[in-house]
């Protein structure tokens, strides 16, 4: 679940497997309206995020999308997806991305990002990173042109019965509201148990029950740090 962006490595969202094709289909019950009833009274209670990795022989695609939901329906939805181009044998890759989504009170307003993304992975792909600095471009802002850097993280433990993974952001932006030039930080670690690495469980009952716990500063409220953790299951297929 990412309410705002980025990125990969669901390399690894099926533990241990060799960099092919994967993809999740998330729900998330999100506790922040309930902490904070004043700063955020209307947060959705419902997310469910659609994540997909996609390697190939010149790089990688990936990309997701979240939903909001409120007691109507789908109150608003975001994407983010990335393309990356392999550097030769390198551990480095070419990166570019669009971000952007709509709700039934305004739209995202489109953000364009090229940057260079490091990689690494551990032998027995039970651990590995990235890191990507980029150039960002926001669409319809007096002040366009700025930046982004985005980490991301897996760890398998237990033979790849929980798992530890998640992204850091940090870009900076212009306030709509006051006119300031503002860093914003958001972080979305997740703890999963995947069910189907337990002992006497069917291997195909893809099922990862977990929580994340998004952490911002400059994100959810201006000038704050706010700390939305979730309950969540999760369906790798």
């Amino acid at each position: 679940m990412r309410t705002p962006l980025v990125l990969l490595l669901l390399v690894l969202l099926a533990p241990f497997a060799r960099p092919a094709q994967a993809q999740n289909i998330q729900l998330h019950y999100d506790f922040g309206r309930q902490l904070y009833a004043k700063d955020q009274p209307t947060r959705p209670r419902w997310t469910t995020t659609v994540e997909q990795f996609r390697p190939d022989r010149w790089g990688n695609t990936f990309y997701f999308i979240d939903m909001n939901y409120a007691n109507e329906g789908v109150e608003s939805a975001y994407w983010e997806i990335s393309r990356e181009f392999s550097l030769g044998k390198t551990p480095f890759a070419a990166h570019i991305e669009y971000d952007g989504g709509l709700s039934n009170k305004f739209s995202y307003n489109n953000a364009y990002l090229v940057g260079v993304t490091y990689a690494w992975n551990a032998p027995s792909h039970n651990a590995g990173f990235t890191i990507t600095p980029m150039y960002k471009y926001l669409a319809k802002q007096s002040k366009p042109n700025s930046w982004q850097l985005t980490g991301t993280w897996y760890r398998h433990f237990a033979a790849g019965a929980v798992t530890f993974c998640g992204f850091a952001d940090v870009w900076g932006d212009r306030n709509l509201s006051d006119g300031k030039n503002n860093v914003v930080f958001i972080t979305e670690p997740q703890l999963w148990l995947n069910l189907y690495k337990l002992h006497g469980v069917n291997p195909d009952f893809r099922l990862s029950v977990g929580t994340e716990v998004e952490v911002s500063h400059n994100f959810a409220v201006t000038d704050k740090t706010i700390v939305n953790p979730t309950l969540a299951l999760k369906w790798s297929f």
